[in-house]
C-alpha cells in the first residue's frame, strides 16, 4: 500500500483539497481518502501536519519561482534591476498564493524543506548587491517586501476566500463582513475619516498591493540616498 503513493503525490492532493475544504478542514484523514489509501499510509511520508504543510509551501514555493529562474536563464526572470526584482518577485508570491484558499496561511509561519529556495534568493541578493546595497540590506529589504505581500494576501483571502486570479473574481464572493457600504453607513455620521478609509484598503486591492510595494520600493531608495549622503558628508 506505501508503494502506491510519495510524498509529490501526497501534496499534489493536499494542495487540490486544500481548495476545496480550506486550511482548517485539510486534514490527513481526507487527503487519504483522496488518495484512496488508509490513514497510517501517509504517516509514513508525514509525521504530522505540520510536516505535511511545510512541504505544501516548499512546492508552492517550487511553483512561483520556477518560472523566473527560466526566465532568468535569459536574464528577465528577475527584472534587471533590484527594483524590477521587488515587483517582479513579489508578484509572483502573491500571485501563487491566490491560486489556493487560504494559500497566505498555509504559506505563512512555514519552513522549507529543501533548498530549492537558495538559488531565486541568491539571484534576488545578487540584485541588489551589484547595485551597491551590502547584504545585510538587501537582505532586510526583501524580508519587508515579502512580508507585506504574505500578509496583504492573507487579509485579501479573508475578503475574498475563494481562490483565482484578482481580475476573475466574482464581487459576490466577498465576505459580508467586508462589506464596505454598510461600514460607511456604520461609522459615516461619527467617523467620517475612517469610513472612506475601509474604501481605500479593502475596496481595490490589487491598487492597493501595487502601491504599498511602491511605497517599499521608494523606502528602500530613500534608505539607498541617506547612506550615501552620509558617506558623502564625511
Amino acid at each position: 500500500m506505501v508503494s502506491r503513493i510519495d510524498r509529490a503525490r501526497v501534496v499534489d492532493a493536499a494542495l487540490r483539497l486544500l481548495n476545496e475544504v480550506g486550511l482548517d478542514g485539510l486534514t490527513l484523514r481526507r487527503i487519504a481518502k483522496q488518495l484512496n489509501v488508509q490513514a497510517p499510509a501517509l504517516y509514513w511520508h508525514f509525521a504530522n501536519k505540520q510536516e505535511l504543510l511545510d512541504e505544501m509551501a516548499t512546492e508552492m514555493f517550487r511553483r512561483m519561482t520556477r518560472p523566473l529562474l527560466d526566465q532568468d536563464a535569459g536574464g528577465a526572470g528577475f527584472g534587471a534591476t533590484w527594483q524590477e526584482a521587488v515587483l517582479g518577485s513579489c508578484r509572483a508570491v502573491r500571485r501563487e498564493l491566490l491560486q489556493y484558499r487560504d494559500g497566505g496561511k498555509v504559506f505563512s509561519g512555514t519552513r522549507m524543506t529543501d533548498r530549492s529556495y537558495a538559488q531565486p534568493l541568491d539571484v534576488y541578493m545578487r540584485r541588489f548587491t551589484e547595485a551597491g546595497f551590502s547584504l545585510g540590506e538587501a537582505a532586510r529589504a526583501w524580508w519587508t517586501a515579502y512580508n507585506f505581500t504574505v500578509g496583504l494576501v492573507i487579509e485579501e483571502q479573508s475578503i475574498y476566500p475563494v481562490p483565482g486570479d484578482p481580475a476573475s473574481r466574482d464581487p459576490e464572493s466577498r465576505d459580508p463582513a467586508y462589506d464596505l457600504d454598510e461600514r460607511v453607513r456604520a461609522l459615516g455620521g461619527s467617523y467620517p475619516l475612517a469610513a472612506q478609509a475601509g474604501r481605500e484598503m479593502f475596496g481595490d486591492l490589487d491598487r492597493s498591493f501595487e502601491t504599498g510595494l511602491r511605497i517599499i520600493v521608494a523606502g528602500i531608495e530613500a534608505t539607498a540616498c541617506d547612506r550615501t549622503d552620509a558617506s558623502a558628508g564625511k
